[in-house]
């Protein structure tokens, strides 16, 4: 949904509605955000099932996913449209191609706040975790280095 989004974000805002633009740049904001928050889930899942693998039983784990995977980028989402829904609008870049107009978020401290330090997060979070699977995989390699020496003795 977010590549469709995207590919006809500068065929709808030349339209010039600024309902629509508003709608086309919550959704393209909202999958953006998606898809970043699902990244994350995936790391928090390789966490699960490398490092904590023994009783690690999540009671409804796919539906707290889901809740988190399309809940948390709605909430973010929910926050910028209750300040100002006027933060999302018709951006253009050139006064003779109507086709260079994007509808995106108009305002720069929300930018950086709802995308940039959004996405920011989700990448240390993804960074922690995968040191923390490069760490537990080179200890279980280690642990398997020193048993088939020990074996051979």
């Amino acid at each position: 949904m977010l590549n469709m989004v995207f590919l006809i974000n500068s065929w709808l805002s030349s339209f010039n509605q600024p309902g629509l633009c508003i709608t086309v740049a919550v959704l393209l904001h909202y999958f953006l955000l998606a898809a970043f928050t699902w990244m994350c889930l995936e790391s928090v899942h390789l966490y699960l099932a490398l490092v904590k693998v023994f009783n690690v039983y999540v009671p409804k784990y796919i539906l707290k996913c889901c809740i988190a995977g399309w809940g948390i980028p709605a909430i973010v989402i929910t926050i910028v449209l209750i300040i100002n829904k006027d933060f999302y609008g018709n951006g253009s870049h050139s006064e003779n191609n109507p086709f260079t107009n994007f509808c995106w978020i108009q305002e720069n401290l929300v930018f950086y706040t709802s995308v940039v330090a959004y996405v920011f997060l989700i990448f240390l979070t993804n960074t922690a975790m995968f040191i923390t699977v490069l760490l537990q995989i080179q200890s279980m390699k280690s642990r398997t280095r020193e048993r088939s020496t020990f074996c051979k003795r």
